[in-house]
């Protein structure tokens, strides 16, 4: 191993698994989180190594969420009946080139890693009411070709590059096959949990690995979410008007995508 710091807790030896990655740092719609939990409790992740973040993180402030102080973290997980390597982490500040080759060189330590898939919302100014849509960026056009039966949409985008986009270069430097998922997530939902998105992104690799996964929570989440804002749609006339807009392709404005922020998390707050 490098010498990056890294603690091992468990040897588990998987026969080319294929390796996903969730980031926590901008965590749009709980998207990345909500993922790996779902699927850490309902195949039986076993945690096996973590990246240290001493070099990698600063601890002159951290995060605080639902009151509680998030320390960086950097784990890894290992399904082995899936043949699954499972990574969450905050991005790293510092050193970003050692913190990539870490993981990649941790997941091969537990097999070599065929194919791997980074996890990110997309602030999205669409309606929940929508066919969502999941934008990908491929390191490779095998894969690219592999994944073409999936409704998957390609990612048009200029701007600085992600953090996933950087693994992808050195994944594909290492000869690893990889693409970032990025589920679309109205911005009126990007703060709080968007379920429709989290099933979206379940059911995409339930299908891919055979994960028989169990969905039927998540639909329930979904059925209350919708209720609630067509709730809200029905007691405000405003917020009607901005939706309806939406569904029809047309975009806010700034002052108005605030009220549209402001009205949904108060509703879904208040009444979750």
């Amino acid at each position: 191993m490098e010498k990056a710091p890294v603690d091992i807790s468990r040897t588990c030896q998987l026969h080319n698994p294929s390796l996903l990655i969730g980031w926590q740092t901008r965590d749009i719609g709980q998207l990345a989180s909500k993922v790996i939990d779902f699927l850490i409790e309902e195949i039986g992740g076993r945690e096996s190594a973590e990246i240290k973040p001493l070099t990698f993180f600063s601890f002159g402030g951290v995060r605080v969420k639902e009151d509680l102080v998030q320390v960086p973290k950097s784990k890894f997980w290992v399904c082995e009946k899936n043949n699954l390597l499972i990574f969450e982490s905050d991005e790293p500040e510092f050193e970003h080139y050692k913190f990539l080759n870490a993981i990649l060189k941790l997941a091969e330590y537990h097999g070599e890693v065929k194919e791997l898939y980074t996890l990110s919302g997309f602030i999205s100014f669409t309606a929940h009411t929508r066919p969502p849509r999941i934008l990908t960026v491929f390191n490779q056009p095998e894969l690219k070709e592999r994944l073409g039966g999936y409704g998957l949409d390609e990612m048009t985008w200029e701007g600085p590059p992600a953090i996933s986009s950087y693994l992808l270069w050195v994944a594909q430097r290492r000869g690893i096959s990889g693409v970032s998922l990025w589920p679309e997530i109205p911005f009126y939902l990007s703060a709080r949990e968007d379920p429709q998105a989290i099933k979206q992104i379940l059911s995409f690799l339930n299908r891919r690995f055979n994960l028989d996964l169990d969905l039927g929570k998540l639909d329930l989440e979904i059925k209350d979410q919708n209720e609630k804002i067509g709730q809200l749609r029905r007691e405000n006339a405003e917020v009607d008007q901005y939706i309806n807009r939406l569904e029809s392709g047309v975009e806010l404005d700034e002052e108005e995508q605030f009220k549209l922020v402001k009205e949904v998390y108060e509703i879904l707050g208040k009444r979750g």
